[in-house]
Protein backbone atom coordinates (compact mmCIF):
# COMPACT_ATOMS: atom_id res chain seq x y z
CA UNK A 1 0.00 0.00 0.00
CA UNK A 2 1.06 3.53 -0.07
CA UNK A 3 1.86 6.38 -2.33
CA UNK A 4 -1.20 8.33 -3.03
CA UNK A 5 -1.80 5.51 -1.95
CA UNK A 6 -0.08 3.74 -4.79
CA UNK A 7 -0.68 0.43 -3.13
CA UNK A 8 -4.32 1.17 -2.47
CA UNK A 9 -5.16 3.07 -5.54
CA UNK A 10 -3.13 6.21 -5.83
CA UNK A 11 -5.29 7.50 -8.66
CA UNK A 12 -4.32 11.15 -9.13
CA UNK A 13 -1.75 11.50 -11.90
CA UNK A 14 1.32 13.64 -11.57
CA UNK A 15 -0.26 16.61 -13.20
CA UNK A 16 2.12 18.01 -15.79
CA UNK A 17 4.14 14.88 -16.45
CA UNK A 18 1.28 12.50 -16.99
CA UNK A 19 -0.75 15.04 -18.95
CA UNK A 20 2.08 15.06 -21.45
CA UNK A 21 2.31 11.27 -21.66
CA UNK A 22 -1.32 10.18 -21.20
CA UNK A 23 -2.24 7.19 -23.32
CA UNK A 24 1.06 6.83 -25.18
CA UNK A 25 4.70 6.16 -24.49
CA UNK A 26 7.90 6.14 -26.48
CA UNK A 27 9.85 2.90 -26.62
CA UNK A 28 13.06 2.74 -28.61
CA UNK A 29 11.90 5.78 -30.58
CA UNK A 30 8.51 4.25 -31.41
CA UNK A 31 5.30 5.62 -29.90
CA UNK A 32 3.08 2.84 -28.61
CA UNK A 33 -0.23 2.51 -26.84
CA UNK A 34 -0.25 2.14 -23.09
CA UNK A 35 -1.20 -1.54 -22.92
CA UNK A 36 0.54 -3.92 -25.30
CA UNK A 37 1.66 -7.48 -25.67
CA UNK A 38 5.20 -8.26 -26.83
CA UNK A 39 7.17 -5.16 -27.82
CA UNK A 40 8.41 -4.43 -31.30
CA UNK A 41 12.12 -4.92 -30.50
CA UNK A 42 13.79 -8.23 -29.71
CA UNK A 43 15.08 -6.87 -26.39
CA UNK A 44 11.76 -5.60 -25.11
CA UNK A 45 10.81 -6.60 -21.56
CA UNK A 46 7.15 -6.10 -20.65
CA UNK A 47 6.42 -4.86 -17.12
CA UNK A 48 3.12 -4.06 -15.48
CA UNK A 49 2.72 -0.63 -13.87
CA UNK A 50 0.15 2.10 -13.31
CA UNK A 51 0.30 5.45 -15.06
CA UNK A 52 2.35 7.17 -12.34
CA UNK A 53 5.29 4.88 -13.15
CA UNK A 54 4.56 4.81 -16.88
CA UNK A 55 4.74 8.60 -16.99
CA UNK A 56 8.39 8.70 -15.91
CA UNK A 57 9.61 5.57 -17.67
CA UNK A 58 10.17 6.72 -21.25
CA UNK A 59 12.51 9.24 -22.92
CA UNK A 60 10.58 12.29 -24.10
CA UNK A 61 13.38 14.28 -25.68
CA UNK A 62 13.17 17.12 -23.15
CA UNK A 63 14.11 15.49 -19.90
CA UNK A 64 15.36 12.45 -18.03
CA UNK A 65 13.55 9.14 -17.79
CA UNK A 66 13.83 5.86 -15.89
CA UNK A 67 14.66 4.01 -19.10
CA UNK A 68 17.67 6.30 -19.65
CA UNK A 69 18.73 5.92 -16.01
CA UNK A 70 18.61 2.15 -16.39
CA UNK A 71 20.83 2.32 -19.46
CA UNK A 72 23.28 4.58 -17.61
CA UNK A 73 23.34 2.06 -14.77
CA UNK A 74 24.59 -0.61 -17.16
CA UNK A 75 21.46 -2.13 -18.69
CA UNK A 76 22.23 -3.21 -22.25
CA UNK A 77 20.87 -0.55 -24.58
CA UNK A 78 19.23 -3.22 -26.70
CA UNK A 79 16.82 -3.83 -23.79
CA UNK A 80 13.74 -1.61 -23.63
CA UNK A 81 11.03 -1.70 -21.00
CA UNK A 82 7.49 -1.68 -22.28
CA UNK A 83 4.83 -0.80 -19.72
CA UNK A 84 1.66 -2.84 -19.73
CA UNK A 85 -0.65 -0.31 -18.13
CA UNK A 86 -2.84 -1.56 -15.31
CA UNK A 87 -5.43 0.12 -13.14
CA UNK A 88 -4.22 1.94 -10.04
CA UNK A 89 -6.52 0.00 -7.70
CA UNK A 90 -4.39 -2.54 -5.86
CA UNK A 91 -7.06 -5.22 -5.41
CA UNK A 92 -7.87 -5.19 -9.13
CA UNK A 93 -4.17 -5.42 -9.97
CA UNK A 94 -3.80 -8.42 -7.67
CA UNK A 95 -6.69 -10.20 -9.39
CA UNK A 96 -5.22 -9.47 -12.82
CA UNK A 97 -1.79 -10.81 -11.81
CA UNK A 98 -3.43 -13.86 -10.27
CA UNK A 99 -5.35 -14.60 -13.45
CA UNK A 100 -2.26 -14.20 -15.62
CA UNK A 101 0.05 -16.30 -13.46
CA UNK A 102 -2.46 -19.05 -12.78
CA UNK A 103 -2.85 -19.41 -16.54
CA UNK A 104 0.94 -19.53 -16.96
CA UNK A 105 0.87 -16.57 -19.36
CA UNK A 106 3.72 -14.27 -20.29
CA UNK A 107 4.26 -11.47 -21.05
CA UNK A 108 4.26 -9.59 -18.78
CA UNK A 109 7.79 -10.61 -17.94
CA UNK A 110 7.92 -8.50 -14.78
CA UNK A 111 4.97 -7.96 -12.47
CA UNK A 112 4.86 -4.90 -10.24
CA UNK A 113 3.32 -6.29 -7.04
CA UNK A 114 1.99 -4.56 -3.96
CA UNK A 115 4.04 -5.23 -0.83
CA UNK A 116 0.75 -6.22 0.72
CA UNK A 117 0.15 -9.22 -1.51
CA UNK A 118 3.49 -10.43 -2.86
CA UNK A 119 3.92 -13.21 -0.28
CA UNK A 120 0.83 -15.18 -1.37
CA UNK A 121 2.26 -15.32 -4.91
CA UNK A 122 5.57 -16.55 -3.49
CA UNK A 123 3.81 -19.26 -1.50
CA UNK A 124 1.96 -20.37 -4.65
CA UNK A 125 5.32 -20.69 -6.48
CA UNK A 126 4.33 -18.05 -9.02
CA UNK A 127 7.53 -16.01 -8.67
CA UNK A 128 11.23 -16.35 -9.48
CA UNK A 129 13.68 -16.87 -6.61
CA UNK A 130 15.93 -13.83 -6.96
CA UNK A 131 18.34 -15.02 -4.28
CA UNK A 132 19.23 -17.81 -6.71
CA UNK A 133 18.73 -16.03 -10.03
CA UNK A 134 20.54 -12.72 -9.49
CA UNK A 135 24.34 -12.47 -9.13
CA UNK A 136 25.57 -12.89 -5.57
CA UNK A 137 26.94 -9.35 -5.40
CA UNK A 138 23.53 -7.92 -6.38
CA UNK A 139 21.73 -10.00 -3.76
CA UNK A 140 24.31 -8.93 -1.17
CA UNK A 141 23.76 -5.26 -2.08
CA UNK A 142 20.01 -5.62 -1.73
CA UNK A 143 20.28 -7.51 1.56
CA UNK A 144 22.67 -4.95 3.08
CA UNK A 145 21.29 -1.65 1.73
CA UNK A 146 17.54 -2.06 1.38
CA UNK A 147 14.96 -1.27 4.04
CA UNK A 148 14.58 -4.54 5.93
CA UNK A 149 10.86 -4.06 6.62
CA UNK A 150 10.27 -3.80 2.86
CA UNK A 151 12.41 -6.87 2.15
CA UNK A 152 10.41 -8.90 4.67
CA UNK A 153 7.32 -8.47 2.49
CA UNK A 154 9.28 -9.74 -0.55
CA UNK A 155 10.79 -12.88 1.01
CA UNK A 156 9.63 -16.45 1.09
CA UNK A 157 8.57 -16.67 4.75
CA UNK A 158 9.63 -20.33 4.85
CA UNK A 159 13.15 -20.01 3.39
CA UNK A 160 14.00 -16.33 3.72
CA UNK A 161 14.94 -16.10 0.03
CA UNK A 162 14.12 -12.85 -1.78
CA UNK A 163 11.53 -13.24 -4.55
CA UNK A 164 10.61 -9.59 -5.09
CA UNK A 165 12.88 -6.61 -5.61
CA UNK A 166 11.53 -3.60 -3.67
CA UNK A 167 11.02 -0.85 -6.26
CA UNK A 168 9.90 1.73 -3.75
CA UNK A 169 8.63 1.48 -0.20
CA UNK A 170 6.20 3.95 1.28
CA UNK A 171 5.78 5.19 4.81
CA UNK A 172 2.95 6.92 6.63
CA UNK A 173 3.39 10.35 8.23
CA UNK A 174 1.46 13.01 10.10
CA UNK A 175 1.76 16.38 8.36
CA UNK A 176 0.83 19.54 10.25
CA UNK A 177 0.84 23.30 10.01
CA UNK A 178 3.54 24.69 12.29
CA UNK A 179 2.22 28.23 11.89
CA UNK A 180 -1.32 27.40 12.99
CA UNK A 181 -0.15 25.40 15.99
CA UNK A 182 2.34 28.05 17.06
CA UNK A 183 -0.28 30.79 16.72
CA UNK A 184 -2.40 28.73 19.13
CA UNK A 185 0.47 28.66 21.65
CA UNK A 186 1.89 25.19 20.93
CA UNK A 187 5.62 24.71 20.38
CA UNK A 188 6.07 21.88 17.87
CA UNK A 189 9.87 21.98 17.54
CA UNK A 190 10.21 18.79 19.58
CA UNK A 191 7.82 16.90 17.32
CA UNK A 192 10.61 16.56 14.72
CA UNK A 193 12.57 14.36 17.09
CA UNK A 194 9.76 12.76 19.07
CA UNK A 195 6.03 12.87 18.25
CA UNK A 196 3.62 13.88 21.01
CA UNK A 197 1.13 11.61 22.73
CA UNK A 198 -2.21 11.24 20.98
CA UNK A 199 -3.86 13.15 23.82
CA UNK A 200 -1.46 16.09 23.51
CA UNK A 201 -1.71 15.99 19.72
CA UNK A 202 -5.50 16.06 19.67
CA UNK A 203 -5.74 18.94 22.13
CA UNK A 204 -3.09 20.99 20.31
CA UNK A 205 -4.82 20.42 16.96
CA UNK A 206 -8.19 21.32 18.49
CA UNK A 207 -6.78 24.59 19.82
CA UNK A 208 -5.21 25.42 16.45
CA UNK A 209 -8.42 24.59 14.60
CA UNK A 210 -10.35 27.05 16.77
CA UNK A 211 -7.67 29.74 16.82
CA UNK A 212 -6.90 29.51 13.11
CA UNK A 213 -10.55 29.37 12.09
CA UNK A 214 -9.99 26.40 9.76
CA UNK A 215 -12.67 23.90 8.89
CA UNK A 216 -10.91 20.71 9.98
CA UNK A 217 -8.51 19.61 12.66
CA UNK A 218 -7.02 16.30 11.47
CA UNK A 219 -7.88 14.59 8.19
CA UNK A 220 -7.12 10.91 7.69
CA UNK A 221 -8.43 7.77 6.02
CA UNK A 222 -11.32 5.87 7.60
CA UNK A 223 -13.23 4.38 4.69
CA UNK A 224 -14.04 0.65 4.69
CA UNK A 225 -11.20 -0.37 2.36
CA UNK A 226 -7.83 -2.12 2.41
CA UNK A 227 -6.02 1.07 3.40
CA UNK A 228 -7.82 1.18 6.73
CA UNK A 229 -6.84 -2.36 7.78
CA UNK A 230 -3.32 -2.34 6.39
CA UNK A 231 -2.26 1.16 7.14
CA UNK A 232 -4.12 4.03 8.77
CA UNK A 233 -5.70 1.92 11.54
CA UNK A 234 -2.70 -0.39 11.72
CA UNK A 235 -0.64 2.66 12.70
CA UNK A 236 -3.12 3.81 15.33
CA UNK A 237 -3.52 0.32 16.78
CA UNK A 238 0.23 -0.26 16.90
CA UNK A 239 0.76 3.09 18.63
CA UNK A 240 -1.60 1.87 21.36
CA UNK A 241 0.43 -1.34 21.80
CA UNK A 242 -2.21 -3.39 19.98
CA UNK A 243 -1.93 -5.95 17.20
CA UNK A 244 -4.12 -8.17 15.07
CA UNK A 245 -2.16 -11.35 15.77
CA UNK A 246 0.15 -10.60 18.69
CA UNK A 247 3.77 -9.58 18.05
CA UNK A 248 5.51 -8.84 14.77
CA UNK A 249 6.87 -12.39 14.66
CA UNK A 250 3.34 -13.48 13.64
CA UNK A 251 2.96 -11.19 10.63
CA UNK A 252 3.72 -13.55 7.76
CA UNK A 253 2.65 -17.06 8.78
CA UNK A 254 -1.04 -17.90 9.17
CA UNK A 255 -2.71 -20.90 10.77
CA UNK A 256 -1.38 -20.93 14.32
CA UNK A 257 -1.42 -17.34 15.54
CA UNK A 258 -3.06 -15.76 18.56
CA UNK A 259 -6.04 -13.54 17.74
CA UNK A 260 -5.60 -10.30 19.67
CA UNK A 261 -8.02 -7.87 18.02
CA UNK A 262 -10.26 -7.97 21.09
CA UNK A 263 -7.51 -6.82 23.45
CA UNK A 264 -8.29 -3.63 25.35
CA UNK A 265 -5.50 -1.80 23.51
CA UNK A 266 -7.14 -2.42 20.13
CA UNK A 267 -10.58 -1.49 21.46
CA UNK A 268 -9.18 1.74 22.90
CA UNK A 269 -7.54 2.57 19.56
CA UNK A 270 -10.96 2.40 17.88
CA UNK A 271 -12.51 4.34 20.74
CA UNK A 272 -9.92 7.08 20.35
CA UNK A 273 -10.69 7.46 16.66
CA UNK A 274 -14.40 7.58 17.47
CA UNK A 275 -13.64 10.28 20.06
CA UNK A 276 -11.81 12.28 17.39
CA UNK A 277 -15.05 12.22 15.37
CA UNK A 278 -17.50 12.73 18.24
CA UNK A 279 -16.21 13.48 21.73
CA UNK A 280 -19.77 13.19 23.11
CA UNK A 281 -20.16 9.59 21.97
CA UNK A 282 -20.90 7.20 24.89
CA UNK A 283 -17.76 5.24 23.99
CA UNK A 284 -15.50 8.30 23.80
CA UNK A 285 -12.25 8.43 25.79
CA UNK A 286 -11.73 11.16 28.38
CA UNK A 287 -9.04 13.74 27.68
CA UNK A 288 -9.09 13.48 23.88
CA UNK A 289 -10.43 16.28 21.70
CA UNK A 290 -12.78 16.07 18.73
CA UNK A 291 -10.59 16.87 15.69
CA UNK A 292 -11.84 14.75 12.75
CA UNK A 293 -14.83 15.37 10.50
CA UNK A 294 -17.37 12.56 10.38
CA UNK A 295 -16.64 12.36 6.65
CA UNK A 296 -13.40 10.47 7.30
CA UNK A 297 -15.47 7.26 7.46
CA UNK A 298 -15.78 7.65 3.67
CA UNK A 299 -12.34 9.08 2.91
CA UNK A 300 -9.32 7.44 1.34
CA UNK A 301 -5.99 9.19 0.57
CA UNK A 302 -7.18 11.66 -2.03
CA UNK A 303 -10.32 12.88 -0.29
CA UNK A 304 -8.48 13.38 3.00
CA UNK A 305 -5.57 15.25 1.39
CA UNK A 306 -7.73 17.83 -0.39
CA UNK A 307 -8.71 19.92 2.67
CA UNK A 308 -5.16 19.97 4.00
CA UNK A 309 -3.69 20.99 0.63
CA UNK A 310 -6.31 23.74 0.43
CA UNK A 311 -5.34 25.15 3.83
CA UNK A 312 -8.55 24.00 5.51
CA UNK A 313 -6.99 21.55 8.02
CA UNK A 314 -4.41 21.75 10.78
CA UNK A 315 -2.98 18.24 10.33
CA UNK A 316 -3.19 15.30 7.97
CA UNK A 317 -2.10 11.65 7.70
CA UNK A 318 -0.71 10.45 4.36
CA UNK A 319 2.26 8.98 2.50
CA UNK A 320 5.63 10.50 1.64
CA UNK A 321 4.46 11.99 -1.66
CA UNK A 322 2.29 14.45 0.29
CA UNK A 323 5.41 15.90 1.93
CA UNK A 324 6.87 16.87 -1.43
CA UNK A 325 3.59 18.37 -2.61
CA UNK A 326 2.71 20.40 0.49
CA UNK A 327 6.25 21.30 1.57
CA UNK A 328 7.12 23.16 -1.62
CA UNK A 329 7.68 26.90 -1.44
CA UNK A 330 4.50 27.57 -3.41
CA UNK A 331 2.59 25.49 -0.84
CA UNK A 332 3.34 25.62 2.94
CA UNK A 333 7.13 25.67 2.67
CA UNK A 334 8.81 25.53 6.06
CA UNK A 335 5.46 25.97 7.79
CA UNK A 336 4.91 22.29 7.02
CA UNK A 337 5.78 20.09 9.96
CA UNK A 338 6.15 16.32 9.65
CA UNK A 339 6.25 13.60 12.28
CA UNK A 340 5.54 9.91 12.63
CA UNK A 341 2.44 8.74 14.48
CA UNK A 342 1.70 10.07 17.95
CA UNK A 343 1.35 7.26 20.46
CA UNK A 344 -0.54 6.24 23.58
CA UNK A 345 1.62 3.36 24.86
CA UNK A 346 5.41 3.21 24.77
CA UNK A 347 7.32 0.20 23.43
CA UNK A 348 8.36 -0.67 26.99
CA UNK A 349 4.73 -0.67 28.13
CA UNK A 350 3.43 -2.77 25.22
CA UNK A 351 2.65 -6.43 25.79
CA UNK A 352 3.77 -7.64 22.37
CA UNK A 353 7.10 -7.37 20.58
CA UNK A 354 7.42 -4.69 17.91
CA UNK A 355 4.41 -2.59 18.87
CA UNK A 356 3.87 0.47 21.01
CA UNK A 357 5.49 3.85 20.55
CA UNK A 358 5.54 5.80 17.32
CA UNK A 359 5.15 3.91 14.07
CA UNK A 360 4.63 4.24 10.36
CA UNK A 361 2.63 1.94 8.11
CA UNK A 362 4.68 0.28 5.41
CA UNK A 363 3.42 0.35 1.85
CA UNK A 364 5.19 0.03 -1.45
CA UNK A 365 5.68 -2.10 -4.55
CA UNK A 366 8.04 -4.86 -5.66
CA UNK A 367 9.26 -6.12 -9.01
CA UNK A 368 8.69 -9.85 -9.52
CA UNK A 369 9.98 -11.84 -12.49
CA UNK A 370 7.36 -14.17 -13.96
CA UNK A 371 8.45 -17.83 -13.89
CA UNK A 372 6.78 -18.18 -17.30
CA UNK A 373 8.71 -15.49 -19.16
CA UNK A 374 10.79 -16.35 -22.22
CA UNK A 375 12.85 -13.21 -21.53
CA UNK A 376 14.18 -14.35 -18.16
CA UNK A 377 17.77 -13.13 -18.61
CA UNK A 378 16.68 -9.74 -19.93
CA UNK A 379 14.16 -9.36 -17.10
CA UNK A 380 16.82 -10.19 -14.52
CA UNK A 381 19.14 -7.61 -16.11
CA UNK A 382 16.39 -5.01 -15.71
CA UNK A 383 16.02 -5.85 -12.03
CA UNK A 384 19.76 -5.67 -11.51
CA UNK A 385 19.83 -2.19 -13.07
CA UNK A 386 17.03 -1.07 -10.71
CA UNK A 387 19.32 -1.82 -7.75
CA UNK A 388 21.72 0.99 -8.66
CA UNK A 389 21.62 4.23 -6.67
CA UNK A 390 21.32 6.34 -9.81
CA UNK A 391 18.10 4.60 -10.82
CA UNK A 392 16.60 4.81 -7.32
CA UNK A 393 17.36 8.54 -7.20
CA UNK A 394 15.84 9.02 -10.66
CA UNK A 395 12.64 7.28 -9.45
CA UNK A 396 12.60 9.63 -6.48
CA UNK A 397 13.43 12.83 -8.35
CA UNK A 398 11.11 12.21 -11.30
CA UNK A 399 8.22 10.60 -9.51
CA UNK A 400 8.58 11.17 -5.76
CA UNK A 401 8.97 7.43 -5.08
CA UNK A 402 11.03 6.79 -1.94
CA UNK A 403 14.12 4.69 -2.67
CA UNK A 404 14.34 1.28 -0.94
CA UNK A 405 17.77 2.44 0.26
CA UNK A 406 16.56 5.15 2.66
CA UNK A 407 20.09 6.50 3.11
CA UNK A 408 19.83 8.01 -0.37
CA UNK A 409 17.26 10.42 1.09
CA UNK A 410 18.85 11.00 4.47
CA UNK A 411 22.25 11.74 2.88
CA UNK A 412 20.87 14.25 0.33
CA UNK A 413 20.13 17.95 0.68
CA UNK A 414 17.22 20.11 -0.42
CA UNK A 415 18.97 21.31 -3.59
CA UNK A 416 19.24 17.71 -4.74
CA UNK A 417 15.86 16.22 -3.82
CA UNK A 418 13.58 19.12 -2.86
CA UNK A 419 11.65 19.88 0.33
CA UNK A 420 11.48 16.29 1.52
CA UNK A 421 15.17 16.59 2.49
CA UNK A 422 14.12 18.84 5.39
CA UNK A 423 12.43 15.85 6.96
CA UNK A 424 15.25 13.32 6.75
CA UNK A 425 15.16 12.67 10.51
CA UNK A 426 11.46 11.82 10.36
CA UNK A 427 11.89 9.63 7.29
CA UNK A 428 14.68 7.71 8.97
CA UNK A 429 12.56 7.25 12.10
CA UNK A 430 9.62 6.07 10.01
CA UNK A 431 11.80 3.50 8.27
CA UNK A 432 13.05 2.22 11.62
CA UNK A 433 9.57 1.92 13.14
CA UNK A 434 7.71 0.77 10.00
CA UNK A 435 4.93 -1.75 10.61
CA UNK A 436 3.94 -4.06 7.73
CA UNK A 437 0.47 -5.52 7.47
CA UNK A 438 0.18 -9.25 8.33
CA UNK A 439 0.51 -10.52 4.77
CA UNK A 440 -0.44 -14.16 4.25
CA UNK A 441 -2.54 -16.01 1.70
CA UNK A 442 -5.65 -15.31 3.83
CA UNK A 443 -4.95 -11.61 4.38
CA UNK A 444 -7.39 -10.40 1.67
CA UNK A 445 -10.23 -12.17 3.46
CA UNK A 446 -9.06 -11.10 6.92
CA UNK A 447 -8.46 -7.54 5.81
CA UNK A 448 -12.06 -7.18 4.66
CA UNK A 449 -13.33 -8.47 8.00
CA UNK A 450 -11.07 -6.04 9.85
CA UNK A 451 -11.82 -2.90 7.89
CA UNK A 452 -15.55 -3.49 8.03
CA UNK A 453 -15.45 -3.85 11.83
CA UNK A 454 -13.12 -0.88 12.35
CA UNK A 455 -15.14 1.34 10.04
CA UNK A 456 -18.30 0.40 11.94
CA UNK A 457 -16.57 1.47 15.16
CA UNK A 458 -15.56 4.77 13.60
CA UNK A 459 -19.19 5.31 12.57
CA UNK A 460 -20.47 4.89 16.12
CA UNK A 461 -21.03 1.17 16.65
CA UNK A 462 -19.73 -0.05 20.02
CA UNK A 463 -15.97 -0.70 19.48
CA UNK A 464 -15.85 -3.46 22.09
CA UNK A 465 -18.72 -5.35 20.46
CA UNK A 466 -17.19 -4.95 17.00
CA UNK A 467 -13.82 -6.30 18.10
CA UNK A 468 -15.33 -9.12 20.15
CA UNK A 469 -17.36 -10.17 17.08
CA UNK A 470 -14.34 -9.85 14.82
CA UNK A 471 -12.10 -12.17 16.85
CA UNK A 472 -13.93 -15.47 16.18
CA UNK A 473 -14.27 -14.60 12.49
CA UNK A 474 -10.52 -14.23 12.23
CA UNK A 475 -10.07 -17.40 14.26
CA UNK A 476 -12.18 -19.34 11.76
CA UNK A 477 -10.01 -18.16 8.86
CA UNK A 478 -6.88 -19.15 10.78
CA UNK A 479 -8.34 -22.56 11.51
CA UNK A 480 -9.10 -23.11 7.83
CA UNK A 481 -5.42 -22.52 7.05
CA UNK A 482 -4.35 -24.88 9.82
CA UNK A 483 -6.74 -27.55 8.50
CA UNK A 484 -5.37 -27.18 4.97
CA UNK A 485 -1.83 -27.67 6.26
CA UNK A 486 -2.88 -30.65 8.35
CA UNK A 487 -2.07 -28.91 11.65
Amino acid sequence: MGHRNRSIGRDRSRRELLAATAGTATVGGVTVAGCLGRGSRDGTVVMTAATDVEGIMYPTGDGDSIQEALWRAGLDESIDIEIQTVVSDSDARMEDAQSTLQAGRAPPDIHMMDAGWTIPFILREQTTNLSEALPDEVVDRVESDYLEAALETARDPQTGDVHGLPLFPDLGFVLYRRDLLEDAGHDTDGWDEEPPSWEAFSNAVSDAQAEGDVQYGWTTQGDAYEGLACCSFNEVMTSWGGAYFGGVENLFIAGDRPITVDDETVIDAVRMMRTFIDEDDPNALDGYAEICPSAIVQWTEQESLGPFEAGDAVAHRNWAFAISETGAEDAFGENLGVTTMPYAVSEDEAEYEGVGGTTSALGGWHLVVSPYTDRREEALEVLEAFTHDEVMLAMFELGGFLPPNIELVTDSDEDEIGPIARYATQIERASETAIPRPVTDVWPEQSALIYQAVNAGYRGSDPESEMRDLAPRLQRSEQEVADQHGD
